[in-house]
């Protein structure tokens, strides 16, 4: 392995390949490389510029930390190399004697195809090799046994939720069932919207009703809407009788929006501030930690009630603005009045035009007696338009973790 200057850095050892669940092609993770001092470490895929039959040429930086094989993970010569299958139509047994590998269209290395020659042969006598896809090899990589789930969930605990989703879409079925049960139900809502449609069905479905209704409670309610929408009519109507009163009439409110319109994509709890708030209460309300940074881009005034829907809606502060600001300022006084709300009916193509036109991240939603009622985010936006595969695609390209032990 060489360094961008072709100094050297190791010599590769091993090679680390991950299952992957949906009869996808498992992935390579990375190299085992030994290093002058004999120390074995990770280097990423991510990080290998060119390998041909002599040498690897990398970038970045080495993490010299010590390498040890995680759970889901394998290493091609220790674990693969002379293993004995049994493929359908063969005449008997064969052992693995090489794997092949490969970049895809989104540039990620994968297992691409398998030699086999017969078993019972010598490590390095001659005999007939057989090339054949990874896909034609059963089971050649083992099922993890769900042994750790907890403490799988724990390292999940330490993740942020775009990479606890990738985790997740990566995991053996009955690894993630076992994880996902030991998960809090906080970090699995977060992790499920960053999950593919079919993949949040197929989690809430694996949990009890009851289990169900509490995670869902801890999801934005627009994405929890969007989640039941997918479900079983009879589910879905069991998990909402069990969820919180509250919860369930927000995620209710937008079910009976259709989906590609403002009022199916608005998320009903924006920022919402009386019009006495000063700038230092508007900084604090969008400072709670439970709002995104799309949502805490603009705040509502609006007579009371300050719950949506609410009295009557009167405009919209920038956070930039409320930044400029003394802190006892009055936010009545801040107000856009570019901002144009827009109606719960206006439908997909009308809010993208919305958005693109006036340069925001955040809009208000009134309904016809000018009350907020929600307000939509350019990544609820986004969700509708982007194919409907997005997730998935975007978590198979985001295996960026570098292997620390």
């Amino acid at each position: 392995m060489l360094d961008p200057n072709g100094e050297q850095v190791g010599k590769v050892r091993d090679v680390v390949i991950q299952n992957r669940s949906g009869n996808r092609a498992p992935r390579v993770k990375g190299l085992v490389v030994e290093l002058f001092a004999l120390r074995r470490i990770f280097f990423p895929m991510e990080r290998v510029h060119s390998i041909d039959a002599h040498q690897v040429i990398i970038s970045g930086l080495v993490n010299t930390v010590r390498f040890r094989v995680r759970e889901r993970e394998v290493l091609v010569v220790d674990d693969l190399f002379d293993r004995t299958v049994t493929r359908p139509g063969a005449s008997q047994p064969e052992t693995i004697f090489d794997v092949a590998i490969k970049r895809n269209r989104a540039r990620d290395w994968m297992l691409a195809e398998v030699a086999l020659r017969e078993a019972g042969r010598r490590p390095f006598q001659r005999g007939h090799v057989t090339i054949v896809d990874w896909s034609e090899v059963p089971d050649f990589i083992e099922n993890p046994a769900v042994r750790d789930a907890e403490q799988q969930a724990m390292r999940l605990s330490d993740l942020k939720a775009a990479d606890v989703a990738r985790e997740l879409h990566d995991m053996d079925p009955t690894l993630r069932a076992a994880v996902v049960q030991a998960m809090d139900d906080d970090r699995l809502a977060e992790a499920l919207e960053e999950l593919p449609e079919d993949e949040q069905v197929d989690v809430i479905a694996s949990l009890d009703t009851e289990r169900a209704a509490d995670v869902l409670e801890e999801m934005d309610p627009d994405d929890a809407a969007d989640l039941i929408a997918e479900l079983d009519s009879e589910m879905a109507e069991s998990i909402l009788e069990r969820m919180e009163p509250d919860d369930a009439r927000d995620v209710r409110t937008l079910l009976s929006y259709d989906a590609a319109t403002a009022g199916g994509l608005m998320n009903p709890e924006p920022v919402v501030l009386n019009v006495d708030a000063t700038v230092a209460d508007a900084l604090a309300a969008v400072r709670r930690p439970e709002i995104t940074p799309a949502m805490a881009a603009l705040a509502f005034i609006c007579r009371p009630p300050m719950d949506t829907p609410t009295g009557r809606y009167l405009g919209a502060v920038h956070i930039q603005r409320l930044l400029r600001e003394p802190p006892s300022a009055l936010v009545a006084g801040l107000i856009d009045p570019d901002i144009t709300p827009l109606t719960p009916q206006s439908n997909i193509a009308q809010v993208s035009r919305y958005f693109a036109t006036y340069d925001l991240v955040c809009a208000p939603v009134v309904d016809a007696e000018r009350r907020l009622i929600g307000a939509v985010t350019v990544d609820d936006v986004l969700d509708h338009i982007l194919p409907t595969d997005w997730r998935g695609v975007q978590l198979d390209r985001l295996d960026t973790e570098v292997n620390d032990g």
